[in-house]
């Protein structure tokens, strides 16, 4: 055993890096923990023992076999790391949010820095981590056809929803709800935090002012918002999804909640929505799948299905500029295949072209990434049935996807917006109250 120490580090290494360990790894490690991890506070441990980084590190990350760097020197960037993770040729003890601010930097470098890569390289050589990389874990989708045709949206939205009711009861809670919670108390249990952005929604779309009025809830999920605007409002709903196992499973928990005469569950797509009538349309979760090429005729389809005075609230992920996830990053091949980011503003542009007056838009970012933290949380609680659920490759997904989007919710990379709009009638009159006061609450 000895230790090693690098007097002129590579550009972005820890100083004076403490290595210990034997052999040609002890010799790599220094390098490598450069690359992969910069100057941040985490230990690096290789799977002969080897570990480089300081002794208070808050988690440490463990290459547990040569694959994890063939999968980064074939896959450079985000995939290749990531598919290590899913599969197990990399792990994380302690704190995994750290874990992930660490390598974040390090899968940029990859994938566009010419510098890091010959490093990795050369360590992965003196490694003997050479050779092709193992096939990429079956988890990954690869979806076919014309990006957002209906058969393709419903082969993408399969993959991410279609995993088991009981899997998502696990991570989501009583609520069964997909979505940003409203923390309006901090200490809040997520299932009343959950209860708090409903009832929002509902207070917002002005469901209190007039019972018995008619609700559009686009993409209902497991049918948490329908429920909640039936019971507390008494609304009359149809909730629309295009996933098979939410669609049974909503109403089933319809039927429990003795609901059935005002809450109705469809199987379908927005795009054949037409003919009807309502006072009221919540898109919660929904647009972030419907795609840029596509987000005017989505708000065009749905503001027609308004009556005069009718509002719509829109309630999605947003990032600066938008962002198209893409087919080679982790959240394009595990999480959300075709799924996009809007820019706030292009949201706000899209509503009003279609003939929707924005009256509020408010942002709920550090609420979401409490959400996600209790998320993370009921999954590691219950990690053991989880993996016997849909196993271990498809719950460390799901780890790694909602404990990265904490991240990205914490330093304002992501962002989520509800935004309010109104179909005003022949004379201009909107019924919107004055004020916010109208839909306070608790």
């Amino acid at each position: 055993m000895r230790d090693i120490t690098t007097e002129s580090p590579p550009s972005g290494a820890v100083s004076r890096c403490a290595v210990v360990g034997h052999g040609p790894a002890a010799e790599a490690a220094v390098p490598l923990a450069a690359t992969l991890l910069g100057a941040v506070p985490v230990r690096l441990e290789l799977w002969d023992g080897t570990s480089v980084g300081p002794d208070d590190e808050s988690c440490t990350i463990r290459l547990r076999s040569p694959d994890a760097l063939r999968r980064v020197l074939w896959s450079p960037g985000e995939l290749g790391i990531a598919r290590a993770f899913v599969a197990g040729d990399v792990d994380v003890d302690g704190d995994l949010y750290e874990a992930i601010r660490a390598l974040r930097p390090a899968a940029a470098n990859l994938r566009s820095g010419w510098r890091a890569l010959p490093r990795t390289a050369a360590a992965a050589r003196r490694l003997g981590a050479v050779g092709r990389p193992p096939a990429p874990p079956p988890e990954e989708a690869r979806p076919r056809g014309r990006r957002h045709s209906t058969a393709r949206d419903a082969e993408v939205v399969g993959h991410h929803y279609d995993v088991g009711n009981d899997f998502y009861r696990l991570v989501l809670g009583p609520s069964m709800t997909y979505s940003c919670a409203r923390f309006a108390d901090p200490a809040m249990s997520l299932n009343d935090a959950q209860a708090s952005k409903h009832d929002l929604v509902c207070r917002k779309l002005g469901l209190h002012e007039r019972p018995g009025m008619r609700l559009l809830d686009v993409g209902c999920g497991w049918g948490s918002m329908a429920i909640h605007a039936a019971r507390h409002y008494s609304a009359d709903v149809v909730g629309v999804t295009i996933s098979r196992e939410q669609h049974d499973a909503a109403r089933r928990r319809v039927e429990e909640a003795d609901l059935a005469d005002r809450v109705e569950i469809r199987l379908q797509d927005y795009r054949d929505l037409r003919g009807e009538r309502f006072d009221a349309i919540s898109s919660i979760g929904m647009s972030e799948h419907v795609g840029k090429p596509r987000i005017a005729e989505y708000f065009s389809t749905l503001s027609a299905l308004l009556a005069p005075s009718g509002r719509l609230l829109n309630h999605a992920i947003s990032s600066v500029g938008g962002s198209k996830i893409g087919s080679r990053t982790f959240m394009g091949r595990y999480v959300f295949p075709d799924g996009e980011l809007l820019d706030v503003g292009d949201t706000v542009n899209a509503m009003q072209a279609a003939g929707c007056e924005v009256r509020d838009v408010e942002s709920l970012r550090e609420h979401y990434a409490l959400t996600l933290r209790q998320w993370v949380a009921n999954l590691e609680e219950h990690w053991d049935e989880a993996v016997d659920l849909v196993g271990p490759r498809r719950a460390r997904v799901w780890r790694l996807y909602m404990a990265a989007s904490a991240v990205g919710f914490d330093d304002g990379g992501l962002n989520v917006h509800q935004v309010l709009g109104v179909v005003a009638d022949a004379d201009g009159a909107s019924g919107m109250p004055r004020t916010r006061d109208g839909w306070a609450t608790a």
